[in-house]
């Protein structure tokens, strides 16, 4: 069982707590495609802590009983990070190309690169 709640921080909105059935163990993920501002596109991901710095993203298949069988990917205690793919920024808050999101629930797992898919990035 994953228990997310992410109280109130400088990085995203707060979110009471949430359960899931993990199906599989955790991979680390580094790139989601997601529709943003009506275009999809891939984006970077990291986790975020409520000191302010990176952690890792991680995501496994989860039974969430609203949505199904989905991915869940998950960062720290303040969430996750995102910023466009093209970006090589480094992560910070006051970056306007960047936001964050408690967590993130993918339907379809070609929408996620696992960091054991591809070559790691150096952030």
């Amino acid at each position: 069982m994953i228990t997310i709640e992410i109280p109130p921080n400088s990085n995203c909105e707060a979110v009471e707590l949430r359960l899931f059935h993990d199906l599989e163990p955790p991979r680390g993920v580094s790139q989601v495609r997601l529709e943003h501002h009506g275009s999809s596109q891939w984006y970077r991901v990291t986790g975020w802590t409520l000191q302010g710095s990176r952690c890792p993203a991680l995501g496994r298949k989860v039974d969430d009983s609203g949505e199904g069988v989905v991915l869940l990917v998950s960062g720290g205690e303040a969430g996750l990070r995102v910023q466009p793919a093209e970006h090589q920024d480094p992560w910070r808050l006051d970056d306007s190309s960047q936001w964050g999101v408690p967590f993130l629930l993918v339907a379809d797992a070609k929408d996620v690169r696992f960091d054991d898919e591809q070559p790691r990035r150096r952030c």
